[in-house]
């Protein structure tokens, strides 16, 4: 029997991060929301029908191995995009809440406006409408 893959939305995004305190205070503090669950290695929040799921990074060899975890000094390798109805808006209000954003707001050739913000351990998100 074949196994059916196809996407009917993403269940869960694990990132890892050194310093569990400071990357969950992040997420209560720029996204306004409350732990959805939590245990001594991970945070997690819900996005909507999406979990993000915040791992202490010496717990997610596990996980991935073979796979090396990598730290946040690697740089960047992916980013994470919330839609929302106005951007400058909600730029306003993550300046409120202390969030830094790396850039934007501003209009991209390709019709979206956007911004982007990095999470504690280096994590990037994007905020377009």
């Amino acid at each position: 029997m074949a196994l059916n893959l196809s996407p009917g939305g993403i269940a869960a995004i694990t990132l890892f991060t050194e310093d569990l305190a400071a990357s969950k205070e992040f997420y209560v503090r720029a996204f306004g929301m409350r732990v959805h669950f939590e245990d001594d290695a991970s945070a997690v929040f819900r996005f909507g029908d999406t979990l993000i799921n915040l791992l202490k990074a010496d717990e997610a060899h596990e996980l991935i191995a073979p796979a090396a975890v990598a730290s946040a000094a690697s740089g960047a390798r992916m980013q994470l995009t919330l839609a929302v109805e106005d951007v400058d808006a909600a730029c306003a209000d993550l300046a409120s809440r202390g969030v830094e954003l790396l850039n934007g707001p501003m209009d991209r050739p390709w019709g979206a406006r956007t911004a982007a913000f990095a999470d504690p351990s280096g994590h990037i998100w994007e905020i377009a409408h």
